[in-house]
């Protein structure tokens, strides 16, 4: 007889007699394992790039509340003439998910949310995010951390 039901992670753990703590202690025991990880997350090495805001493909970049994502990086207009760049790889479970909306960052995977100095404003966003510089100048627009 040949068995063709597939058991989750989950389900497998839970038939084997584990619940509660043992089962969380089971899920985040190994290193691999992003997903029970809440600490800060950020690209390796330094961020720097320059957007022209002249470019049809940032005109996103032209309004307030416009963003873009760019080398893993989340660039928005917050407000007239002021930018503010964030990773896009949440701190929550290390998920590029992160994006700019009704004035916050928010990640799509859990609801992590963010205020634009990158101050977490929920438990899931509760290790913020790393904020790099935007600078201005013309309609170049330098971000650098």
């Amino acid at each position: 007889m040949e068995i063709s039901e597939k058991l989750s992670r989950n389900e497998f753990l839970k038939n084997m007699g584990l619940k509660g703590a043992a089962l969380v202690a089971v899920y985040c025991a190994g290193e691999a394992l992003t997903a029970c990880s809440n600490q800060g997350v950020a690209p390796s090495g330094p961020v720097d790039f320059t957007i022209d805001l002249a470019a049809s493909a940032n005109a996103a970049l032209t309004k307030v509340g416009g963003y873009l994502i760019q080398n893993t990086t989340v660039v928005a207009q917050v407000s007239q003439g002021v930018y503010v760049a964030v990773t896009q790889i949440c701190s929550h479970e290390g998920q590029r998910q992160v994006v700019y909306q009704n004035g916050e960052f928010y990640c799509n995977a859990h609801g992590a949310r963010f205020s634009t100095a990158g101050k977490g404003l929920n438990s899931n966003g509760s290790h913020g995010l790393t904020v790099y510089t935007a600078q201005l100048s013309g309609t170049s627009l330098h971000v650098f951390s």
